[in-house]
């Protein structure tokens, strides 16, 4: 089982808290770490693209689920 993981990050000069099990965490920390950025810079783009009508932890799991399934579907992904 997994753990959760809580945050508080600044967007926009506003503090707000995240909640994410410990296994999307990891995941986002590697795709920021990849793209060379943040996890903060990383957080407010995903926030700046989500729909307002999901909550920003849903809106983080929904990227890093995106970005698992291009990866596993991306022709130089097979070995």
């Amino acid at each position: 089982m997994s753990g959760v993981f809580k945050r508080s990050v600044t967007i926009g000069g506003h503090r707000t808290s995240i909640s994410l099990e410990t296994a999307f965490s990891d995941e986002l920390e590697r795709i920021a770490a990849e793209r060379g950025a943040s996890i903060s810079a990383l957080i407010a783009e995903i926030d700046a693209a989500r729909d307002p009508a999901t909550n920003l932890s849903s809106a983080i799991r929904l990227f890093v689920l995106a970005d698992l399934k291009a990866r596993t579907l991306a022709p130089d992904s097979v070995e």
